[in-house]
This record gives structure tokens, C-alpha cells and sequence, in this order.
């Protein structure tokens, strides 16, 4: 299988006299057989990298390599056998078409591709077996599921049997259950001798991932000194849908992290002792906590800006 190899990436736009660089200058290597995250809020340059990687896009400068392509420069017929056997691209809004059964989707990239209809049908099937929809096979858009749907989007990127899988926020438009089949559906899919990137703000794939890519503007630009914080047992840190702006390092004592659910139950996700921190997806990512986080002892914690934790972590995956 091909690595995938992004060197000194840009892509710049320029409308109205600004100038704008989603992209600048990034540099990364993907191995194969593996599942790597584009983590990041909107606007931070998850999909514009994705529809590079997927030759939809040229970039500004620099290079994108899998195996002996070089897909910025790829044009003509060479273009045309990347797009349909070097790469499958699962769109954000499924795309699939509302009239055709969810067979007939699967095997039109196929039949593009100059595949007789016996064959192609018999692939489509197969496919839809893969991702769990055997039953479902004669049923159109219209009839399926959101997750349902995304497995027929799954399916059809798979058609032309692709070494490189690319998805596009696969759980935006899902709910908490339809989530986890599709979760699952990736991993197992990086694991069977594909390499599968997938841009998210869904911090629930993090755990699947062999590599997490960071795309995100730097919200931290203040310049605030890390604060010392003391809670008793029992304190809140911080709570559940409350607004994200500092990570904490817990420094003595330990922290319980909370997800309440909607019918009211409450879930315990993790227990983080000394050492280690809590918190930075919230500010990473510019969104709401997804859990709250109390003091289950005494405990000092020092409060950091994203900038500083980035600066206190760098080498560990951060910064």
C-alpha cells in the first residue's frame, strides 16, 4: 500500500482584495493501514485539505504524494485513474441519488468506470454487506436513516476499491446511536489494508485514531499568566455545556469527568490524577464542554491559556 506524503502544503484564496490561507505550509506523512484525524472547528481547512488530497483542488504550492502520484500535477488520464481507483471521497451531505436504490448508487461509480451491469451489481452487493446493509439494499434515500445513508456513501467510495478513503464530517449529520456504527465502521475499514483520513469536530473519534492532525486557528492569543486554582471535594471544575476557554493541569489531588446524558443519568468518562490535564478539547475545537469535571479530593490545578498549554506540552502532541 502507498504512504501518503503532504510536504510544505498551501492553499491560498484571494477575494475582494484579502487574502486567505487555510492551508499554510503543512507537512505530514499518513501511513498505510491506518485512520488519521483532520480535527478542527469550520474554517479551519479540514475539507479544502480533504478536496486537495482528493485532486478537486489544486494547491497554491508544495506537494501531495500517494505512491507515484503526484496529485497536484496531475492532469488528463492520469487525473482521471486517480479519481476513480486511487481515491474515494465520502462527501458530508452523502450526495447520493434520491431516485436509485441504495444498489444502484453503490454501483454507479462502477458503471462509470466501464464495468458491466451483472458485475457491478454483484460489487454494489457486496459492498452494502460490508457495511451492514443487506436488508436495506432496494430501499432509496428517502426510506434509509441518516446512518443508514452514510453506509451507502461508505459503500459507494469503496466501489472502485480505492487504497485511500477520504470523509468529510461522517457524523455531522448523525445521531448519538447512528454514531457509533459508523465510528466502528471506519476503524475496521483503516484496518483492512486502507488508509482512511476523516476531517471532524466530533472529539469521539479521537480514541480510533492512529493520528491526530490539529487544524485549528490559534484562539489563545492572549497573553494570560497561568493561574493556581484549590478545590475541595465535591468543587466543579467545570461543568457540562458550559463555554471552553482554559485547560488545566491537574498538579495534586484528582478530577472526575462527568458526560450527563438526556434522560439524566450520568456517565463516569475518566479519572485524571497528577501529572496529567483536562479540558483542551473545549478551547481546541471552540466549542461547549461535553462534560463536567469535579474534585473527588483536595486538589490544586494551574489554569493555562490554549497557547500556554501548547507551549508546556509541545513534543507531546501539541503545539
Amino acid at each position: 500500500m502507498p504512504r501518503l506524503e503532504i510536504t510544505d502544503l498551501v492553499v491560498e484564496y484571494t477575494s475582494a482584495g484579502y487574502t486567505s490561507r487555510p492551508i499554510d505550509r503543512l507537512t505530514l506523512t499518513v501511513e498505510p493501514s491506518s485512520l488519521t484525524l483532520l480535527l478542527g472547528p469550520s474554517g479551519c481547512g479540514k475539507t479544502t485539505l480533504l478536496t486537495c488530497l482528493g485532486a478537486m483542488l489544486t494547491p497554491t504550492s508544495g506537494t501531495i504524494r500517494l505512491g507515484d502520484y503526484d496529485v497536484g500535477r496531475l492532469s488528463g488520464s492520469r487525473l482521471t485513474e486517480y479519481r476513480r481507483h486511487a481515491v474515494g471521497f465520502v462527501f458530508q451531505a452523502f450526495n447520493l441519488v434520491a431516485s436509485m436504490s441504495a444498489e444502484e448508487n453503490v454501483a454507479l461509480p462502477l458503471r462509470g468506470a466501464g464495468v458491466n451491469r451483472r458485475k457491478a451489481h454483484a460489487r454494489a452487493r457486496e459492498l452494502l454487506e460490508l457495511v451492514g446493509l443487506a436488508d436495506r439494499m432496494a430501499h432509496r434515500p428517502g426510506d434509509l436513516s441518516g446512518g443508514q445513508q452514510q453506509r451507502v456513501a461508505i459503500a459507494r467510495a469503496l466501489a472502485l476499491d480505492p487504497p485511500l478513503l477520504l470523509a468529510d464530517e461522517p457524523t455531522a449529520h448523525l445521531d448519538f446511536v447512528q454514531v457509533d456504527g459508523v465510528l466502528v465502521l471506519l476503524r475496521e475499514l483503516a484496518a483492512d489494508e486502507r488508509t482512511v483520513i476523516v476531517s471532524t469536530h466530533d472529539s469521539r473519534l479521537v480514541p480510533l485514531a492512529d493520528q491526530v492532525i490539529e487544524l485549528v486557528p490559534d484562539f489563545a492569543s492572549e497573553k494570560r499568566a497561568p493561574a493556581v486554582r484549590d478545590l475541595a471535594a465535591g468543587d466543579v471544575l467545570f461543568a457540562q455545556d458550559d463555554p471552553s476557554e482554559f485547560v488545566y493541569v491537574i498538579e495534586e489531588g484528582s478530577v472526575e469527568v462527568r458526560r450527563r446524558h438526556l434522560d439524566g443519568t450520568e456517565q463516569v468518562l475518566a479519572a485524571i490524577g497528577p501529572g496529567n490535564y483536562v479540558g483542551e478539547l473545549g478551547p481546541t475545537l471552540g466549542l461547549t464542554r461535553s462534560a463536567t469535571a469535579v474534585a473527588t479530593e483536595p486538589t490544586r490545578v494551574t489554569e493555562l491559556t490554549l497557547r500556554a498549554f501548547r507551549q508546556r506540552f509541545r513534543g507531546n502532541g501539541w503545539g
